[in-house]
């Protein structure tokens, strides 16, 4: 199947999908270093938007932007997918802010092909303390502990990209070693999605010179 097909064969409600047209329609460069397929979107003057994909796996590892305030000053990146920046973890809004303390909890958001995971760090009380539960209404999932020692609100931009909403059966998670583990399964449009954003960026001519790249996604 083309990219074009993927395309047209993919909507919500009968319209197209605003996230691809927005992906279709950005300036991209790509570069591969590291094992990686690193690329680069630009998408107006004041967004910018940079990814890595792992070359063997094609699975996407780190995803982080780049806005444009009203003053017209470049903001720092803002990690959406992928390891925090040193000595910084996500602050309640699903952006990055500095570590307060080594054993502070703090999230770290990963995809594998088949699953959205958030591994929350530094969180010792058992499972049986922890209730995670789709919020459809505010489209994230709800962590809590029993002792209201802990609560997150954990967003999921690809699921709003597509038009869906969290689902309490595609949520499952673990606990080991002081981390909560949750699994989120991913639903087909999302998988659709990702193989037409994939597509696109395949199609991209690769740059050859790291120097060439107009940003450093890591």
């Amino acid at each position: 199947m083309t990219l074009e097909s993927n395309l047209a064969n993919m909507s919500i409600s009968g319209g197209s999908i605003p996230w691809l047209e927005k992906v279709k329609s950005a300036e991209k460069t790509c570069i591969i270093q590291d094992g990686k397929r690193k690329v680069h979107y630009k998408f107006d003057e004041n967004e910018e938007m940079a990814e890595e994909y792992n070359m063997q796996t094609d699975v996407l590892v780190r995803r982080a932007w780049r806005r444009r305030g009203a003053l017209k000053k470049d903001s720092d990146w803002e990690v959406e997918l992928g390891d925090p920046e040193p000595m910084a973890v996500q602050n309640s809004g699903g952006g990055i802010g500095l570590m307060e303390a080594n054993n502070m909890p703090y999230v770290v958001k990963r995809i594998t092909r088949g699953n959205i995971e958030w591994r929350i760090r530094n969180l010792h009380y058992p499972l049986e303390t922890y209730s995670v539960t789709a919020t459809p209404s505010e489209n994230c999932i709800t962590v809590r502990t029993t002792n209201k020692k802990y609560f997150k609100k954990l967003f999921v931009p690809e699921l709003e990209r597509v038009g869906l909403v969290p689902k309490q059966e595609n949520i499952s998670f673990a606990h080991n070693l002081n981390v909560l583990i949750i699994m989120y399964k991913k639903p087909p449009e999302v998988l659709q999605a990702e193989q037409a954003v994939l597509a696109m960026i395949k199609s991209v001519k690769t740059i050859k010179n790291p120097d060439e790249l107009p940003c450093n996604p890591s």
